[in-house]
């Protein structure tokens, strides 16, 4: 790896780092343009110069960040900031109250954005919390006490309720009223996400990991995103459909902490460091959701981010202590648990049960397989059919969730709910609906299995509609009903075969098998099996129950799930989203081995600059006509030596201030280097005075010198230099671009695009497929849907005598129908690319239309 510099006048003592190095040089040319001729500073420090900077580099909506100059950016403000206080907090020649409680507050500005972040996520879950379960039992019936309680405050410390009631005796009225409520909650969700926040829909898990990572989507994490999924998660939730709140909880949580860091100068102008923030609130969203700090921080380091340093650590646990002890005072369940499914087990478990639990992780990790198959087959039929009709589709499929789950005993009730019920032990005096009884053994086990087979299949196709939507709990649910199933089933055979040796360590007159724990390692095989993660899932369920014994059956389990998880591919859902999706994602937890130096994958065909001969008009034209986010400099076209490299925003904010300064010619010379840059000047050499306005040559001809905000020393490798030494500097160093030079001379680009869309081909190229069958099918799928929902509005226009129209064939989809995709979401007009190959990997080079939503928030 070589790095190409130009020698300056100025030549500071110590060599600091080359991110250090490389702005420093940009200050120092920056600021003998500030001087006279006789080198006299006019005032401007070196403070304001690192501000102006910072200033000028704010990213653009999908790029991606450069975290190399973010750092050494933050280092410069460090150390402008200490050289400009010096002067005032040092009068007397010694420090004063003043500076050490500025530098205090500087240096703890991170823990009072992650305490104040901290306390508003607890604050915000309790909310949600309360809200979600009133809305839920609301469909079910209401509390003649108050009407604001839901069935466990209207009931409370009552051992038969008499304050609670169904909204009639009538099983059909209650039946038609549990749907009227499902599809109201439903249509108010996805009518305010698509009016007010698009982003709000889904989880948020896969996108976030991207931006921890340096992706930039503007509003993703604002204000408006943070309000409307607040408001219409609960409301998702309760519409019946299955999808959970504990992954929207991490959406939420990091929205929090970017709305709250941006009162803070030192994380609005360092996007590198912002990221540090949004790591923490990860762990605290995590932490909220399963009652569960240390899982919390685990799963944030295991699952969100790429670059966790102990400090980042540090911070994620305090954010996540803040946010539960806060959650833990607000006490929304007034039972002391922080989450509703909480449980305590007091037996222990027989190394017979080994068995058992491994059929379980089994099946984790077959479901997780299953699961992401079909939901990434529904989702690109979602993309190419149903972009228009987000809000008719989530309304829709709550109504059929409710019509098809209300009759089971486990599906009718909430998701967190029913986990309570499976999770616990038959002792006690509790009856749970009979799920104890030994007379109604072989009906649960029926029940417990139809719930299995229809929440999977919801969950295949909710999840991904345009509603606030996670995929953890309804996993854990479906895992918590296949265990239970397989607990009620060997508790069964062991009451058979009570004597059998293979139940010999069982002790006499005790319980020897606890269908309860069956469900909760089910649930705990389920999350592993859909996320992909182990180590965090096995604290998080450890935390859940404060069982000890329970953690090698977990520990089993899990890793049962694990291993057969990785037969069927690499990553979880939130992994494979990003690659549906396309976002610009290296996982640092993936090895390559391609055996291809970088020059295979490099862009040759480089937009460059010459470092003079260009006029204003020209580099005007090359911006207009080009979206790149940078141009390398180079000495001239046939040469190619290299320069430097310059961002466009930069470029862009450099040639709107000279205009500004005076009247500039279109035809003025452009001059990316000084023109004694390449001279080395001893110290009585005056360096010429060069501003930015329009100077005269001596051939009577404007020239305007943009040196002062190129990079210098740009990273650059050698061609030969293999691809996955590349791939591993953008992962640990995150820079934008690196260039790729040879001799001096540029030969090429690479960015994080070119490298994904190498492997994209060569695993394409590895495991090819003919996906015509499927579009036939998708194809199919839709004609008859038209059909049905044609025929469903001759029907209606029948019934009505021609009073209610919902239109029919063409008119149908461009009346009624159209009109909810008014404000459709951009980003579903991408057509589903299934194959490897073709998969768009956004840079933010793209058009409004064909990226993701672009839309002005």
């Amino acid at each position: 790896m070589s790095a190409h510099t130009t020698s300056f006048s100025e030549q500071p003592p110590p060599r600091p780092s080359l991110p250090e190095r490389r702005i420093s040089r940009r200050l120092s040319a920056l600021s003998s343009v500030e001087r006279g001729q006789n080198g006299a500073p006019t005032g401007t420090t070196e403070h304001e110069l690192t501000e102006e900077i910072e200033k000028i580099k704010r990213y653009e909506d999908f790029t991606t960040i450069d975290w190399v100059q973010d750092a050494a950016r933050e280092q410069l403000r460090r150390r402008a900031r200490r050289k400009e206080n010096a002067g005032f907090f040092e009068r007397d020649g010694h420090l004063g109250w003043r500076r050490k409680l500025r530098d205090s507050y500087d240096a703890g500005q991170a823990w009072i954005v992650v305490t104040l972040v901290g306390a508003a996520i607890g604050l915000n879950a309790a909310f949600l919390n309360i809200v979600t379960e009133w809305l839920s039992d609301v469909k079910l019936g209401y509390c003649t006490t108050a009407f604001y309680l839901n069935e466990d405050f209207c009931c409370w410390g009552e051992d038969t309720c008499d304050a609670w009631h169904r909204w009639t005796p009538l099983w059909p009225v209650n039946y038609f009223l549990y749907f009227v409520f499902s599809i109201i909650f439903a249509l108010t969700s996805a009518s305010l996400v698509k009016a007010y926040a698009p982003y709000a829909a889904g989880s948020g898990i896969s996108e976030i990991k991207c931006i921890i990572a340096g992706f930039v989507m503007k509003g993703f994490l604002g204000f408006w995103t943070l309000l409307i999924k607040s408001i219409c998660l609960p409301l998702a939730i309760a519409s019946g459909l299955s999808v959970g709140k504990e992954g929207p909880s991490v959406h939420y949580a990091v929205c929090t902490g970017n709305v709250i860091s941006r009162f803070f100068d030192k994380y609005k102008r360092n996007a590198a460091k912002t990221r540090e923030i949004l790591s923490a609130c990860a762990a605290a969203g995590v932490a909220v959701a399963f009652g569960s700090p240390i899982g919390g921080v685990l799963f944030s380091l295991e699952e969100m981010s790429s670059y966790f340093p102990l400090k980042t650590m540090w911070r994620s646990y305090f954010c996540a202590l803040v946010a539960t002890a806060v959650l833990a005072a607000m006490n929304p369940f007034r039972t002391g648990q922080l989450v509703m499914f909480e449980v305590r087990y007091d037996r222990s478990w027989h190394f017979f049960e080994v068995i058992f639990f491994i059929f379980i992780g089994v099946f984790g990790g077959l479901y997780g397989a299953f699961v992401m198959k079909w939901n990434l087959r529904a989702q690109a039929f979602r993309k190419k059919y149903l972009s228009k009709y987000a809000i008719l589709e989530a309304t829709l499929l709550a109504g059929a969730t409710a019509i098809l789950c209300y009759p089971n005993m486990f599906l009718r009730i909430d998701m967190t709910e029913a986990m309570e019920r499976l999770f616990l032990e038959c002792e006690g005096g509790h009856d749970y609906d009979g799920l104890c009884e030994k007379k109604n053994r072989w009906t649960m086990v029926l029940s417990l299995l139809f719930a299995t087979i229809m929440r999977t299949f919801l969950v295949i196709i909710s999840y991904g509609c345009k509603v606030p939507a996670g995929i953890f709990v309804p996993s854990m649910a479906i895992g918590a009903s296949f265990g239970r199933m397989i607990g009620i089933l060997v508790q069964a055979l062991h009451e058979s075969f009570p004597h059998a040796k293979f139940f010999a360590a069982c002790e006499p007159d005790v319980p020897c098998i606890t269908p309860g724990t069956y469900a909760f390692l089910g649930a705990a095989a389920a999350l592993s099996g859909i996320m992909h993660i182990t180590v965090s899932v096995v604290v998080i369920m450890f935390e859940l129950t404060g069982a000890l014994t329970y953690i090698l059956p977990t520990m089993i389990v899990v890793g049962v799930t694990k291993a057969v998880s990785e037969r069927f591919g690499k990553g979880g859902i939130a992994d494979r989203m990003i690659w549906f999706n396309g976002f610009p994602f290296l996982d640092n937890k993936e090895e390559h081995t391609f055996g291809v130096p970088v020059s295979q994958v490099m862009t040759s065909d480089v937009t460059s600059l010459p470092s003079t001969g260009l006029n204003l008009r020209a580099l005007e034209t090359i911006l207009s006509q080009n979206k790149y986010q940078g141009f390398p400099i180079i000495s001239d076209p046939s040469t190619k030596a290299l320069i430097g490299y310059i961002g466009r925003t930069e470029l862009r904010y450099a040639i709107d201030r000279a205009k500004k300064a005076g009247f500039i010619s279109p035809n003025a010379k452009c001059y990316f280097t000084q023109p004694d840059s390449t001279a080395v000047q001893t110290p009585s050499t005056a360096a010429p005075p060069v501003t930015f306005d329009a100077i005269e040559s001596a051939t009577g001809q404007q020239s305007v010198d943009f040196s002062r905000f190129i990079d210098p020393t740009p990273l650059a490798v050698h061609p030969r230099l293999p691809l996955e030494t590349v791939m591993e500097l953008f992962k640990k160093m995150g820079p934008r671009v690196i260039l790729v030079d040879y001799r001096g001379r540029l030969a090429g680009l690479v960015t994080v695009k070119d490298c994904l869309k190498f492997q994209f081909k060569v695993e394409a190229h590895e495991t090819t497929r003919d996906d015509s069958t499927l579009d036939e099918r998708q194809e199919r799928l839709w004609n008859i849907i038209n059909l049905v929902a044609d025929w469903i509005a001759d029907k209606v226009m029948n019934i009505s005598g021609g009073r209610i129209k919902l239109g029919g064939g063409e008119g149908r989809r461009a009346g009624i129908l159209q009109s909810d995709g008014a404000s459709e979401d951009p980003r579903d007009h991408r057509e589903p690319i299934p194959a490897a190959e073709n998969y768009a990997i956004l840079d933010g080079t793209e058009d409004g239309d064909e990226g993701v939503e672009l839309q002005s928030r």
